[in-house]
């Protein structure tokens, strides 16, 4: 591992080098010769003014390759630095829905000259695919793919595969279609190999298509994708015309993107992608959700002035005031990982999230009645005190109970008024969780405070 690391530094001080001097048949030599993520990689690395020399050394068709590589959220200040006559070239030597990607991080009167000086073929396609709704399967597919005549012999689709073969992205599914478009059938480029050239495409076939609608939600498509195995899907309108495909490369951004986007919002943060090096700019994407928590945190605190009286007969309250509303927090973000997992997964079915409630609820009680029978002996001996152990105790296994319960409807709740479920985030369950311990634990308190205060 060592001597690869050693190569690649070498390899990259040898192109910076070969950049400084200008050295533009040394830099394309070596540079040409890397992996497209490699020559990314080393593109983010560079200064503007190195940035600039490699504009100049390599065509659109070889920069769009290093873009199709690199962060969507990184490329806008790289393209607003180009040529716009270049960016444009650039764009329209990449797969389309490549192209659109980068269009969707620029702004819209951006988006509309870069297409209007850009090659009218690339530029129509391209323009289809920016119609469609983002996060749907229509904003993630391509339409350059290989489709072939149920009519077709096997010898004359071998023909056109290979004519059209260099400008799709994938030629690992071949998807056969009627006179008017419609998708009829798949076969593997396999299948297409091993068959005898006189066969006719539609005999040989299979028509049992797995497909997705063109607005189906992109977090579906990548679970079905994930579900089959798929390399591809095809994606079609609601008259069954062949529209594009979904690579399973775009499936795996997809899955990064609702990863990243629920860990966002499990840890109550704008974008968890975005790791800027401006505290300015990253104290302005979490301030927001921090005001928010502030305010909830308010109504807590308000919440426990409500029992100062009660805290005032009995000051020892006030001191497992943290151990109950934190164990509710605890088994609360237990309860709420399981559910929001089972929501993104597709797990949940309307039965089983009956089931799920009435788990979570035996959990609670089975956790609530451990830890508060533990806590009861613990405060008992260590405060000769078996009233306020039981307080404490019954206080845990109630606050549990109704911790769980909360984690797992909550998000459930959400779902069903068509919310993100990760919304439902651990900060916000907390806080939740935390008015409901304190109202279990004081209303518990004032109900015996007799048997306390002697």
């Amino acid at each position: 591992m060592p001597e690869v690391l050693d190569r690649e530094v070498l390899a990259e001080d040898m192109l910076e080098q070969a950049l400084i001097r200008e050295d533009i048949d040394m830099f394309r030599q070596e540079f040409l010769e890397l992996l497209p993520y490699d020559q990314a990689q080393f593109f983010v690395k560079q200064s503007e003014e190195i940035r600039m020399r490699i504009y100049q050394y390599m065509s659109p068709e070889e920069t769009a390759a290093i873009f199709e590589n690199l962060e969507m959220d990184e490329i806008a200040p790289y393209v607003a630095e180009m040529n716009p006559a270049f960016v444009a070239d650039m764009l329209g030597h990449m797969y389309a829905d490549d192209a659109v990607d980068v269009l969707n991080e620029l702004r819209k009167d951006e988006v509309a000259s870069y297409l209007s000086i850009m090659n009218p073929e690339a530029a129509t396609e391209i323009k289809e695919l920016l119609h469609y709704e983002e996060y749907t399967a229509g904003s993630i597919m391509t339409t350059e793919f290989v489709a072939i005549g149920a009519n077709e012999t096997v010898q004359s689709a071998m023909k056109i595969l290979k004519r059209e073969a260099p400008d799709a992205e994938t030629i690992y599914y071949i998807y056969i279609v009627d006179e008017e478009k419609h998708l009829v059938g798949v076969l593997s480029l396999r299948d297409l190999i091993i068959r005898d050239d006189e066969a006719v495409i539609g005999e040989v076939m299979n028509d049992r298509i797995i497909s997705v609608s063109v607005a189906q939600d992109q977090e579906e498509v990548a679970r079905m994708m994930k579900d089959y195995n798929f390399l591809a899907m095809p994606v079609v309108d609601f008259q069954n015309h062949l529209l594009g495909i979904i690579t399973v490369d775009d499936v795996m951004d997809v899955l990064d993107e609702e990863a990243s986007d629920d860990y966002s919002k499990f840890a109550a943060i704008s974008d968890v992608d975005t790791v800027s090096r401006n505290p300015f700019t990253a104290a302005k994407q979490r301030l927001p959700w921090l005001i928010i928590l502030l305010f909830l945190g308010m109504m807590t605190a308000t919440l426990i002035g409500k029992f100062e009286e009660t805290i005032h007969k009995v000051a020892i309250l006030a001191v497992f005031i943290p151990l109950i509303a934190g164990m509710a927090g605890n088994t609360g973000t237990q309860a709420l990982a399981v559910a929001v997992r089972g929501i993104a997964t597709g797990e949940f079915e309307d039965e089983s999230k009956w089931k799920l409630m009435l788990r979570e609820a035996g959990t609670g009680l089975i956790t609530g009645a451990a830890c508060g029978l533990l806590v009861t002996g613990i405060i008992s001996f260590w405060y000769h005190n078996l009233v306020l152990g039981m307080l404490v105790g019954v206080s845990i296994l109630v606050t549990l109970i109704f911790a769980t319960l909360a984690g797992a409807v909550v998000p459930l709740i959400m779902q069903k008024l068509k919310i993100d479920p990760a919304v439902a985030s651990g900060p916000f369950i907390t806080t939740v969780n935390d008015m409901i311990s304190i109202l279990v634990y004081f209303g518990m308190a004032n109900m015996f405070m007799e048997y306390l205060i002697k």
